[in-house]
């Protein structure tokens, strides 16, 4: 009997705490919603396992916070700011900017969609947030994942694991959160508005304008270029069609192995004992009411172009200001077929989405510099 009790001694089961069994639950039931409703699950599929790996007792700590393990390694990246940055590099060499060169008044819905990142950050100051907690937990509204591990790793990394799954978990559940928004501010018949075709644009256009946007921002918005600067660099490589080598190893190759790593690591963060309390709670609901301003944002600001363009602009695309591309774009196109089968408004939301990565990425740029 005493061999027996040694031995169990030794398992992980005699220090598993109640703590550590709701943390493995909640990772097992975020696998479940990666792999069986495949709700985002590039990113909540790694961030899962990651914050398994960190919730299972008996390990040496493979989590991040003792010096020597792997992860604790592989976590530098984030710690330093590294993985974001290339993240948007792969996706500006995976976007095309057309819709929204093709119509610049995008960017104003891309703008009024960062409601969100503000209304939240408010919220979270009159909760008791520090400043620098708050415009971590605003940044949750942009809808941007890399964005918000970037500017939570500046000025709160104590509380980059919640932000983290927060943000990632509110862009997979994109396609439930908008829709029933969407509809609540909207009419049927501004539903309906089907849109005129997109000018084309041309080449010489696509060139130039990651090229402008990046002096004009970092101009502005220093503290912006390393998101910016990658983003705009992915796309000047992608539209200048003369290194697709480096096009298809951006997007394909580098952008998964990166989003691996950065996804289990950041999972690893959230161990029960920084995870299970009432702050992260509170930037658990405040992540939702970010997410859901961001979105309302957009959709008023729709409507107040639809009406002054004489009801040619269908407000929904407003809801695509956010920046979880292309999905919010995807739901935008989604909803609009429901009412009118004809409808297509995916390419015109995409000008929004599109705004709403540069919008998200000069927001953070303006809390580093006030919060730094």
């Amino acid at each position: 009997m005493n061999l027996l009790n040694t031995l169990y001694g030794t398992t992980g089961l005699s220090m598993l705490t109640f703590q550590q069994t709701i943390m493995i639950i909640v990772a097992l039931l975020l696998l479940y919603l990666a792999i069986k409703r495949e709700y985002e699950p590039y990113l909540l599929l790694p961030i899962a396992f990651g914050m398994l790996l960190a919730n299972l007792p008996g390990v040496p700590n493979e989590g991040i916070m003792e010096k020597g393990g792997l992860l604790y390694y592989l976590y530098q990246g984030v710690k330093l700011g590294i993985y974001p940055p290339l993240i948007f590099l792969a996706i500006g060499a995976s976007t095309d900017f057309g819709p929204l060169i093709a119509n610049p008044k995008s960017l104003l819905l891309g703008a009024a969609a960062q409601l969100g990142i503000f209304t939240a950050f408010i919220g979270a100051i009159l909760l008791g947030f520090t400043g620098k907690e708050a415009a971590s937990i605003g940044i949750i509204g942009g809808a941007d994942g890399p964005t918000a591990i970037y500017t939570t790793s500046k000025l709160a990394p104590h509380m980059l694991g919640p932000i983290a799954v927060a943000a990632y978990s509110y862009m997979a559940l994109v396609p439930v959160i908008q829709p029933p928004i969407i509809k609540l501010l909207t009419t049927k018949k501004e539903r309906q508005i089907k849109m005129i075709q997109l000018r084309e644009v041309s080449k010489k256009e696509k060139i130039i304008f990651p090229i402008v946007v990046t002096i004009l921002v970092i101009l502005l918005v220093p503290s912006a270029a390393s998101l910016i600067g990658m983003l705009m660099l992915g796309n000047l490589i992608k539209e200048s069609e003369v290194v697709p080598n480096l096009v298809d190893h951006a997007r394909g190759a580098m952008l998964y192995i990166i989003t691996i790593v950065l996804g289990t690591t950041v999972g690893a963060t959230a161990n029960a004992q920084t995870f299970l309390n009432v702050k992260t709670l509170g930037i658990i609901a405040l992540g939702l009411f970010a997410f859901a301003m961001g979105t309302v944002g957009g959709v008023l600001f729709g409507k107040i172009m639809c009406k002054f363009s004489g009801g040619k602009i269908n407000p929904m695309i407003g809801a695509a200001g956010v920046s979880a591309v292309p999905m919010a774009a995807r739901v935008v196109q989604k909803v609009g077929q429901e009412e009118n089968p004809s409808n297509f408004l995916l390419m015109h939301a995409m000008g929004p989405n599109v705004a709403g990565v540069i919008g998200s990425a000069v927001a953070a740029g303006a809390l580093l510099i006030i919060f730094k």
